[in-house]
């Protein structure tokens, strides 16, 4: 079992930063690897940013550039840096992560709330 805790979500101003925390607990030495999703209301969960135990990172398209995503010295933390934001970020961020032998994200945190106001 992991345990995943996110902190860092709230309002902010458009152009404005906030940066997340995903920490895991548990069974971590399990982990391969860490993403975050979003979700805005009345929409799908969307895939936000990965990180591999190796440091490899993925992101979202239409991402890349405004957000940075990073893992102190062990998959046990990641922080999601977002930047200029834009209302359109507004959304519940989710951290997920996939451990050994899963096909896909197979534990995942409560949410936290990002708000960006125009």
């Amino acid at each position: 079992q992991v345990q995943l805790v996110e902190s860092g979500g709230g309002l902010v101003q458009a152009g404005g930063s906030l940066r997340l925390s995903c920490a895991a607990s548990g069974r971590t030495f399990t982990i391969y690897n860490v993403a975050w999703f979003r979700q805005a209301p009345g929409k799908e969960r969307d895939f936000v940013a990965d990180i591999s135990r190796d440091g490899r990172i993925y992101y979202a398209d239409s991402l890349k550039g405004r957000f940075t995503l990073s893992k102190d010295n062990s998959i046990d933390t990641v922080h999601l840096q977002m930047n200029s934001l834009k209302p359109d970020d507004t959304a519940v961020y989710y951290c997920a992560v996939r451990t050994g032998g899963a096909p896909s994200y197979d534990y995942w945190g409560q949410g936290t709330q990002v708000t960006v106001s125009s």
